[in-house]
């Protein structure tokens, strides 16, 4: 076994600190607080915020619900500290359109502010809708004429999601801009890796750590893309065998819409069943969990790049200053 390899193996603990990389820099969030860290010309810029921990008896944490909030509390959360990462960037730095100039003078800095994440958030997530759940669920509705199962009809459409993402990937892991970004993604799970591993925050320790980790938005939207196979099949089902009437429609345009609209519905559905189980995934290390998560582990491979020691400076920065006060307060 190599150096390498053996560092990976000895993983002491879980948390439950995870993180996103950002331009020039990594956000990262504990169970406390969550810390931007970029690194500027001048050196690392580290903004530090205290987390709003939510009720315990609130329903944003039972299971099923969790999920839901989770996902769209982190798009919100990663947009705005991309946004603020961009800011700090010298190269990214250009002068506001005037457009920009005439809505922060009627809405105010802070209403502007909110109004460009809220947009960025609703775009962001409507390409990603659009891209690997409307266009398959539109090219796969055309099988219906063919294929009675729908099983089988969603198993075509799912292939097809899982093409579209894995291109998409692929593709944009081969733009010069986003390498350093995925390189900062892999300074971000080596640095997480070697904190897990119980190893003191060096660079030296860092650099040894694998960048894949199975706690990983990569991961993540993998499997979504299959539950949704599974959700998708056993709702549309239930949804002919409620409306038979709408079963003597398949093939036509209606149907095919209906069918479509239904499926989207049910987004939250497969987001929150995809949580727990990534949940119960990262919390278990045995042969059935290795296999869920293998697959997304592999399209890392695409997402991460091995970082420079200036990159898992950073990294190291942003993990330690989310540290809870209390030691085994971050344990998964």
């Amino acid at each position: 076994m190599s150096k390498k390899e053996n560092a990976a193996c000895c993983e002491k603990f879980k948390t439950s600190i995870g993180g996103q990389a950002l331009i020039e820099g990594i956000m990262m969030r504990g169970p406390d607080q969550d810390a931007i860290v970029v690194r500027t010309a001048d050196g690392l810029n580290i903004e530090v915020k205290d987390r709003k921990k939510n009720p315990e008896k609130s329903f944003k944490n039972w299971p099923f619900f969790r999920g839901i909030f989770n996902f769209f509390d982190s798009q919100i959360v990663g947009v705005k500290a991309l946004m603020h990462s961009a800011d700090l960037s010298p190269e990214y730095e250009e002068e506001p359109s005037k457009f920009d100039k005439w809505l922060e003078e009627k809405l105010g800095n802070e209403k502007f502010q909110k109004f460009i994440i809220g947009m960025a958030v609703t775009l962001g997530m409507g390409m990603s809708i659009v891209l690997f759940f409307l266009l398959p669920m539109v090219i796969g509705s055309f099988f219906d004429t063919w294929i009675d199962s729908m099983l089988g009809l969603n198993l075509i459409e799912g292939l097809i999601r899982m093409i579209i993402f894995m291109s998409y990937m692929i593709l944009i892991s081969r733009m010069g801009e986003m390498k350093r970004v995925f390189a900062y993604h892999g300074a971000e799970h080596k640095t997480i890796r070697c904190y897990e591993a119980g190893l003191p925050l060096t660079v030296e320790n860092v650099r040894i750590q694998t960048r894949l980790h199975p706690r990983c938005g990569t991961s993540f939207l993998l499997v979504v893309m299959v539950i949704s196979i599974l959700v998708f099949s056993i709702a549309s089902s239930g949804l002919l065998a409620l409306l038979p009437d709408l079963a003597d429609m398949q093939g036509s345009f209606l149907y095919r819409l209906i069918m479509i609209m239904f499926k989207l519905l049910l987004l939250p559905v497969v987001v929150g069943i995809t949580y727990e189980i990534n949940r119960w995934v990262g919390r278990h290390d045995n042969a059935f969990s290795r296999i869920l998560s293998a697959p997304g582990l592999w399209m890392q491979n695409f997402t991460t790049n091995e970082p420079d020691d200036d990159m898992i400076e950073v990294g190291i920065t942003a993990v330690q200053a989310v540290l809870p006060k209390e030691e085994g307060a971050d344990r998964w």
